[in-house]
């Protein structure tokens, strides 16, 4: 969005020019994810390249649309991160802001903060990411990001910084460094100096270097004010000997003169930037008014000449503090740097006497600008940035402002001597989005491009100086007052004069400001911020939050049209909550005993917003219901039988138990429940087969013959019949002689086989054919076999030929692993006794996954394990206590229970009923009833009687008292040896307890108790190399153990640590 501005007054308020063209289309815009804080650019024209400085970032950019030809990342590491947010600083802060950057050649010099810890590094122009050199950048460059610097290279080298030097920002100074001459710094700790300053810029110019300032007036008696200053210093300055060393001998500083003339200037105090135009000597200035004080805004221009004449004036000069700030001659009115032509120690020292460099140096006069009133002043507004271009006319040459504000607008405005001219705004250029105000963070031009660099906190704009083709129209070309702009007669549009087809016929007209008494339309200027205010609403007040805009961008005016909207927004208003009616009751929780019913309402009719009051009472209520519907007599499963006598004696049975159904026929669940039993394989169980016939197997030519016969055994383990295998064949052969000598029994076979003698045909003994496939496993789990079978016929025997040796069935175990087991669930148990006996109670049922359990990774069972119903819903009797646990079960199967009145004197219907109560004990809680010669005979054998008692009370005292008596005996003995041993008393007395040389020895040691240490008293435990210690009158001194094991003992010990080695 474009606005243009113009009149005569030296203030924009009521300037009001033409439509200005949109802006948008003009401009180039480069941003870059994650990089934030475009604050430093340097132009480079002869490479057609824009380089630029961010947070942790470096950019080479084109000129022509800020397109992007190389990125590279200058960031902190993360140990010097680490290390300044150690130090109080916050994780913004601790980045690396990029505060110098200067093209010098083929090389670029940075500096960066680097997390407050300054760093500076040369790059090749052409690739950044290549670094030539790095130095250290303290005193080149600010330790925090927020620090006003500037820095200049001049001609031969040299790096002039004006910055704060140290981490607290506390000690300023403008700083000589790298070139060939020795580095110089302004005094150190000296206000007079430098006091508080925020430098603005640098310029290396002649045989100078000149820095613009801002700082707190040393001059100043009444209370604490800002003045601006040139300061300047010799550039071939070598410091001073022995005095002012390291130090500026050439430092002077003068103060900016920008004000409104009249009976009481007015002063912009504080300078903001700064502009040198070489090409006329001139110094353009932005200033404001203080921050606490009315906002205000002016441009001045300086003269070079009449910076050199304020330095060429009278010093200010303080005698002591307590003296006032009084002119002092110059002593060298026209001072440029000589120096002293002595040869020796001041060789090369600058003509100044040192004692006046370092007393003199704050000029008396202040540089008074080209013209009495500022070339541009702005109220309301803070500007923040300046560049100026000349720009040649049809008639003129101009000097063209390009002001930022601190709004983020950038204000293009002429500079002149013309009255008619003079504060004249050609346009403001809102280069951020609609909505959006923040201070532009750096501004340059490029005059052989005629384009504006702005730099942001989030990007870089490209907005060209001029744009004569938006405007349309002859009357809107020349209304604009633009000298970049004029029209062209013969072409019949707006151009610039390097553009036009021919001088003679392009026109301008730049004799007054814009015209203002055009008709045009009102807008809404920006949102105010949200704030509280008060609604009514009947009986009821509530806050709100508003908000109101203006229509005042622009206001309408000659006839315009007013804004269209609303001009005030409401929102987030209060209100008190209100109950809903309460619903229908809802179902009884029970279809019999006492139940509840709940019925809700909610508050939200309406529902409290931003602050209005809840609703008070309950959300829910609820009731009994079916307090006359008592439930019926509960049916239950009565307890297990006992488990009956295993199915199997191995090889897995199955055992069952049962229960009944009391009070009825009708339980849920199963009334048999089955588990396995006895899983343990059964032993192997052998049987043979009868023999075979005997079978004739090789007949001789004489008659004799011999026979053969088979048995097999069979195999399994028993009872299970389908686990039975085949055994080994068992043969046996027999020779019956030719004359029937031996006995030899035959049958009808052999006896045909004998009498065909050697007529008999040729023998085929049989073979084997081919082993049949496998028939299926006979189980499909937990072992089970399979088998495969085979026929004599490959050939089958003829003529008295040998039958086939071997089996003709073959049996295999197949199917080895376990059966998958699905969990199912076993039965409900019996439901539980009630809670309670009266009033409403509840009891359960559980039933668990075990019948079978799941074996790993198969199903498990589903649904509930647990059920719950009520019991005991009558009302209890007023006045009785709670019925005590039922009582254990007597012999004739009977329990019982009772209560008693708790009234003292109960009325009519108080303790109404019985006050005990019996039933029959449940199946499994009767008592058995053992025959009497059973009890008796059990009695007699595991029986105690007062016999037993008595004889073992004897027993044990005559046991203890001769224990007593060995033990006295082993004591006495004991005593007797440790008084005829030297080696368990030490060769010293017991320092605590000497009492000089009349104590017998005896009487020098105190007894003490030994006690066995043990692990606890840092002694090991090793009870394999105990001693036993006897009690006895031991006399020792008093000894702290050390930490010794069994392993620490030394023969050169002394006694007293011996002995205790032996307690180990």
């Amino acid at each position: 969005m474009l606005a243009q501005l113009g009149a005569p007054s030296p203030t924009v308020t009521e300037q009001l020019p033409l439509p200005p063209p949109d802006l948008k289309p003009w401009v180039s815009n480069f941003t870059y994810p994650g990089a934030q804080d475009f604050s430093q650019l340097a132009l480079d024209p002869s490479r057609n390249q824009l380089i630029v400085g961010a947070r942790n970032y470096l950019f080479r950019l084109s000129l022509a649309n800020v397109s992007l030809l190389q990125a590279t990342e200058w960031a902190s590491n993360e140990d010097t991160r680490r290390s300044c947010q150690s130090k109080g600083k916050t994780e913004e802060e601790c980045q690396n802001y990029v505060r110098v950057l200067i093209v010098t050649g083929r090389k670029v010099f940075m500096c960066g903060t680097n997390a407050f810890s300054p760093v500076c590094s040369s790059r090749q122009v052409g690739n950044l990411s290549r670094t030539v050199e790095k130095i250290n950048g303290v005193a080149r460059c600010p330790y925090d990001p927020r620090h006003n610097s500037t820095a200049v290279i001049s001609s031969q080298g040299e790096l002039y910084a004006a910055t704060v030097i140290d981490f607290s920002g506390r000690d300023p100074a403008i700083y000589r460094s790298l070139g060939s001459r020795p580095p110089l710094r302004t005094a150190q700790y000296n206000s007079k100096w430098l006091n508080e300053p925020n430098f603005v810029a640098a310029y290396d110019i002649g045989l100078f270097a000149y820095f613009f300032l801002r700082e707190n007036a040393v001059e100043h008696d009444c209370g604490r004010t800002v003045y601006s200053r040139v300061a300047r210093v010799c550039k071939n300055d070598v410091g001073g000997r022995f005095l002012l060393e390291d130090t500026w001998t050439t430092f002077m500083k003068a103060r900016l003169n920008c004000s409104r003339p009249g009976e009481v200037p007015f002063y912009y105090n504080e300078l903001q930037s700064a502009f040198h135009l070489p090409e006329q000597d001139l110094i353009y200035g932005v200033f404001t008014t203080n921050v606490n004080s009315i906002a205000a805004s002016a441009v001045c221009a300086f003269n070079l000449s009449a910076i050199s004449q304020a330095f060429n004036g009278p010093f200010r000069y303080q005698e002591n503090p307590r003296a006032a700030w009084l002119p002092i001659a110059n002593p060298i009115p026209n001072f440029q740097c000589g120096t002293l032509p002595e040869v020796g120690p001041n060789e090369n020292l600058t003509e100044r006497s040192l004692q006046d460099a370092q007393r003199l140096f704050l000029m008396s006069e202040a540089v008074q600008p080209v013209t009495p009133e500022p070339c541009v002043t702005q109220d309301s507004v803070r500007f923040s940035h300046l560049v100026v271009d000349l720009v040649q006319a049809k008639d003129t040459l101009y000097h063209v402002l390009y002001i930022g504000t601190e709004s983020g607008t950038i204000l293009k405005a002429l500079s002149t001597t013309s009255r008619s001219l003079r504060g004249c705004y050609l346009e403001e250029l809102h280069v951020l989005p609609p909505g959006r105000r923040e201070p532009l963070r750096s501004l340059r031009i490029v005059h052989s491009a005629r384009a504006l660099f702005v730099g942001l906190s989030d990007g870089v704009l490209r907005v060209p100086l001029e744009r004569c083709a938006a405007y349309r129209s002859q009357g809107a070309c020349l209304g604009a007052r633009d000298p970049y702009c004029g029209w062209d007669g013969k072409q019949q549009r707006c151009s610039t004069l390097e553009d036009s087809s021919n001088m003679s016929l392009w026109t301008q007209n730049i004799t007054a400001c814009p015209v203002r008494n055009v008709t045009r339309d009102g807008g809404f200027g920006p949102w105010s911020p949200w704030q509280p205010c008060e609604h009514l609403d009947g009986d009821n007040s509530g806050s709100c939050l508003c908000r109101s805009r203006a229509c005042d961008s622009p206001r309408p005016r000659c006839g315009g049209l007013d804004c269209l909207g609303p001009a005030v927004h409401i929102a987030n208003c209060s209100r008190n909550g209100a109950w809903t009616p309460w619903s229908s009751w809802a179902l009884c929780s029970t279809s019999c005993g006492i139940g509840f019913q709940v019925r809700q309402r909610s508050c939200s009719n309406p529902a409290p917003r931003h602050g209005g009051r809840i609703c008070v009472g309950k959300s829910r209520e609820e009731r009994f219901c079916n307090e006359n519907t008592p439930c019926p007599v509960p049916i239950f499963w009565a307890s297990w039988g006992s488990w009956s006598k295993c199915s199997s004696n191995c090889g897995g049975g199955v055992q069952s138990r049962r229960r009944t159904c009391e009070n009825g026929n009708s339980c849920p669940g199963c009334g048999v429940e089955f588990k396995t039993c006895n899983p343990e394989a059964c032993p192997e169980v052998r049987r043979n087969t009868p023999w075979t016939p005997w079978l004739p197997v090789n007949v001789t030519q004489g008659g004799a013959r011999q026979e053969q016969r088979f048995r097999f055994t069979c195999r399994a383990p028993l009872p299970d019949p389908h686990g039975l295998q085949f055994g080994r064949r068992r043969m046996e052969t027999r020779t019956c002689p030719a004359d029937g000598s031996g006995a030899c029994d035959t049958d009808a076979l052999v006896e045909d086989l004998l009498r065909s003698g050697g007529a008999s045909p040729l023998m085929v003994s049989g073979g084997w054919a081919a082993w049949g496939p496998w028939s299926s496993c006979s189980r499909d789990c937990e072992l089970g076999f399979r088998f495969r079978k085979r026929t004599c016929t490959n050939p089958e025997p003829r003529n008295g030929g040998l039958p086939c040796v071997g089996d003709a069935a073959e049996y295999q175990d197949c199917n080895p692993h376990a059966c998958p087991v699905r969990g199912a669930w076993s039965c409900w148990t019996a439901w539980s006794p009630c809670s309670a006996s009266c009033g409403g109670g509840h009891y359960q049922r559980t039933r668990s996954c075990t019948s079978p359990a799941p074996s790993p990774g198969e199903d498990i069972c589903l649904g509930l394990h647990t059920e719950e119903a009520l019991c005991a819903t009558q009302a209890c009797p007023e006045g009785w206590s709670p019925w005590s646990e039922w009582s254990a079960c007597t012999e004739d199967g009977v329990q019982s229970r009772d209560r008693h009145c708790e009234e003292l004197v109960p009325g009519p219907s108080a303790c109404a009923g019985n006050s005990s109560q019996s039933r029959p004990c449940p199946y499994s809680e009767i008592p058995v009833i053992l025959p009497a010669s059973s009890v008796d005979e059990a009695t007699s054998c595991g029986g105690f009687s007062l016999i037993h008692l008595v004889a073992t009370g004897i027993s044990c005292f005559l046991g203890s008292g001769l224990l007593t008596l060995a033990v006295y005996l082993s004591c006495q003995h004991c005593q007797h040896q440790s008084q005829e041993s030297t080696l368990v008393h030490p060769a010293t007395p017991n320092h605590l307890h000497y009492k000089g040389g009349g104590t017998p020895k005896n009487e020098k040691y105190t007894p003490m108790e030994f006690k066995t240490l043990n692990k606890n008293n840092l002694i090991p435990d090793d009870r394999a190399n105990f001693y036993p210690l006897q009690q006895t009158n031991v006399y020792t001194t008093t000894y702290y153990p050390s930490p010794l094991n069994k392993h620490s003992f030394r023969p050169e010990a002394s006694p007293g640590q011996r002995l205790h080695n032996l307690g180990s």
